[in-house]
């Protein structure tokens, strides 16, 4: 059996007074953590081969959150001033209660509410009700163009036309800005990087290159393999004239926008130019589990708290003391970095 995850009890002697209130959010550095990113469910109907195992052992439903712990903790951390609400999964349109949830943030008042996607299943009168529920914006994964090798890298047979469509679909009911995620990974799908910047343009979406992170299931990753930003921006330049944006200081992106139209691209670069300095974000994981740094195995799990009668005071010094723990930066630049254990698929993108 494996060993129950650890319960703090008490906030470092030496945190800040902001910290100790019920109004803020800190870690040890100073960084206020503004950002929820929730996995609702470790389920999915894709398989991609930077994300999850094809033989993949979810997690048992019991241990999952149910619906009023997941409303609990929102409520609990928008208390601590999270002012921002990342819906994610797995697949977070396979979580069955996803429209009450939504409907239920929609009515505490929280304005910056997003949720990702692999726009499988994405459908017109869902995002009309989502938005309708409060929902701000969505983010679509598709890691490529390419019919054939999309099936390769999600291992399904999911047609690439009917993600594009919910892109579109996204786009016409306002959900704006639509975001979509490609993972770039060298010798897999670097030769589509000018074709992504072009799929931008056509469809007026912010488009979002992401440089390959130590977090796949077949613990793969090397150093080698990561395409950076630096490079995918001097291949987009060759044939687009781009404009750097003056991005939020706790903007994950680094983005330009298209001189010749609407749409803009962007580049996630967590290997070469970690952006840990102004990281304002934690995650949990569908069954509880608190993860203040995406590449730090440290993880804290709340389940044990909201089913053995916690107080909200008791939550809420429990999301203080977890975070007390987040580190300065993930380390990949050094020799001695480690791998986190979990994939993207249990963490939550």
């Amino acid at each position: 059996m494996s060993t129950p995850l650890p319960i703090l009890k008490n906030i470092p002697p030496n945190a800040p007074s902001a910290a100790r209130t019920e109004h803020a959010l800190f870690d040890s550095h100073g960084r206020q953590i503004r950002d929820l990113r929730l996995s609702v469910t470790d389920r999915c109907n894709f398989r991609c081969i930077y994300c999850m195992a094809p033989d993949v052992k979810y997690i048992p439903k019991m241990k999952l959150l149910r619906l009023d712990e997941f409303i609990r903790v929102i409520d609990i951390a928008m208390s601590l001033g999270i002012n921002k609400l990342r819906i994610t999964g797995g697949e977070p349109t396979l979580y069955p209660h996803l429209d009450t949830l939504l409907q239920e943030i929609g009515k505490m008042g929280l304005k910056d509410i997003a949720l990702t996607t692999n726009g499988s299943r994405v459908r017109k009168q869902w995002a009309e009700r989502w938005k309708e529920y409060g929902l701000n914006r969505v983010t679509v994964s598709l890691d490529t163009l390419q019919p054939q090798r999309k099936d390769a890298i999600t291992r399904s047979h999911t047609s690439i036309v009917s993600v594009i469509e919910a892109i579109d679909t996204l786009r016409d009911v306002g959900l704006e800005p639509v975001k979509v995620n490609a993972v770039v990974m060298r010798g897999v799908n670097d030769d589509e990087i000018i074709d992504f910047a072009d799929f931008a343009l056509e469809h007026e979406i912010d488009m979002r290159l992401i440089e390959f992170m130590p977090l796949d299931a077949g613990r793969r990753w090397e150093k080698r393999h990561v395409v950076t930003a630096e490079e995918m921006l001097t291949q987009i330049r060759t044939k687009h004239e781009l404009i750097a944006e003056e991005d939020p200081k706790a903007s994950t992106s680094i983005n330009y926008r298209f001189n010749s139209g609407n749409g803009r691209i962007g580049f996630i670069a967590s290997v070469s130019k970690a952006f840990c300095g102004s990281c304002d974000r934690m995650r949990m994981m569908a069954d509880g589990t608190v993860r203040p740094c995406l590449f730090s195995d440290e993880e804290w799990s709340i389940l044990p708290l909201l089913r053995g009668g916690a107080t909200d005071d008791d939550l809420r010094q429990f999301f203080i003391d977890a975070m007390w723990t987040k580190s300065a930066g993930h380390k990949m630049d050094r020799d001695d970095f480690e791998r986190p254990n979990k994939t993207m698929s249990t963490i939550g993108g």
